[in-house]
């Protein structure tokens, strides 16, 4: 406790604010998360295979995007630009969403949403990174990651109180939900300022992304991640099943506050954990604990069992979403590392694209349950091949912090 203490004094200034941008901007977008598929299903009438189909463009788009930015971050060697226009894509799909007749309109509103995703977030990350040490980085992220789900945590209480104030008007949630996420944008172009960097790629290619060139502990991580992703279908899908499982539409977004609120508390300290004890065996502790959660997601008929599985979720997150970023982090440089980062997402939301489209099959031709047997049985097979695998690997691109 008191390592983290101690830790917190030492973050540098563009990391706080960047933690307050993602917690305005998650503010927002949690707001209309938790009821975009009860949006859909009930109000647009769409079905639920669409609405695997509509997150599997979703994610597409911020996977290409991530990569394509990403390196092109690179080649400019300039992040904020990018930062900020994801951002505000990201604020403007909110009111797109707001005004959607059709699931045709969802669609497009959540491809520009995904879009900025893909335009900020790989750049977002290398600022990170070029704030941190080589004995940080996994509380530098965990802390990044705490800010970004108290903005979740806080999202969709937000959005209960004027659910319930406008009498289950979800358009109404949509449009006020710009108004954080415009914080977010002027936060961000005010107070966040990103290094000078004198050494400029000169030509735009990907030559050091050759797979003969990439350190063998990346390259597993990168197999494993996809594996694993390939069964992590859409967060749409859980809060469905509750849906379907007896919550009201209030008790589904309280459900998810819950998980948010153990990736706040518990993202900070697995980071930290992830220091001492090597981020390698914290993200398989987050692979076991989504094995675990996904299983009982299907074997689960009542909603009582969803107070504790929703929040048990919020520690996979926790244990995962930043000790990734900085178990990749180990093994590449600053000056690239908009490219790896982004080629870490366009592969994992390739499987999450998968799994989002095989998830909706396999609700709608055999039954919810398998959705999530499904996703169980990928984590477990990734757990096994990442630990199992020998632990010495020959190297063929070191570290260049």
């Amino acid at each position: 406790m008191f390592g983290i203490i101690a830790s917190w004094k030492k973050i540098p200034r563009t990391v706080i604010f960047l933690g307050l941008v993602s917690c305005f901007n998650d503010l927002s977008s949690e707001m209309i998360y938790p009821i975009v598929p009860i949006f859909l299903t009930s109000v647009l009438h769409a079905s639920v295979p669409i609405l695997g189909l509509i997150e599997g463009i979703a994610e597409a788009t911020a996977a290409v995007g991530k990569f394509v930015f990403g390196s092109y971050s690179d080649y400019l060697q300039k992040r904020k630009p990018f930062v900020v226009a994801g951002y505000s894509f990201g604020a403007a799909s909110k009111l797109l969403i707001g005004l959607a007749a059709t699931w045709h309109f969802v669609l497009f509103a959540r491809f520009i949403d995904r879009l900025g995703k893909g335009l900020r977030t790989s750049a977002r990350d290398s600022i990170l990174l070029e704030n941190t040490e080589s004995r940080n980085k996994g509380f530098i992220f965990g802390f990044h990651r705490a800010f970004d789900s108290l903005g979740a945590v806080l999202g969709p209480l937000v959005a209960l109180f004027f659910i319930a104030v406008m009498h289950d008007n979800l358009r109404l949630v949509f449009i006020i939900a710009f108004v954080p996420s415009v914080v977010a944008v002027l936060l961000l172009y005010f107070f966040v300022k990103e290094q000078k960097r004198h050494n400029v790629v000169k030509k735009f290619r990907l030559q050091s992304l050759r797979w003969s060139m990439i350190n063998s502990k990346l390259k597993l991580f990168i197999l494993i991640s996809f594996l694993f992703s390939a069964g992590n279908s859409s967060d749409a899908f859980l809060l469905l099943r509750a849906k379907y499982l007896g919550l009201s539409v209030a008790l589904v977004i309280i459900v998810y506050v819950l998980y948010n609120l153990m990736q706040t508390v518990f993202a900070t300290p697995l980071g930290k954990l992830a220091d001492r004890i090597g981020a390698k065996h914290v993200f398989s502790l987050g692979l076991v604990i989504f094995a675990v959660v996904y299983f009982f997601f299907g074997l689960t008929q009542t909603s009582f069992w969803l107070w504790l599985l929703f929040p048990i979720y919020g520690i996979y997150i926790a244990a995962t979403d930043g000790v990734s970023k900085a178990y990749i982090g180990e093994f590449i440089s600053h000056d690239i590392s908009g490219t790896f980062y982004g080629f870490y997402y366009f592969i994992t939301a390739i499987g999450t694209f998968l799994a989002s489209f095989i998830g909706g099959l396999l609700w709608q031709m055999i039954n919810p349950s398998a959705t999530f047997y499904f996703g169980s049985i990928m984590a477990f097979a990734a757990f096994l091949i990442f630990t199992m695998f020998p632990k010495k690997l020959p190297s063929t691109m070191q570290s260049k912090h």
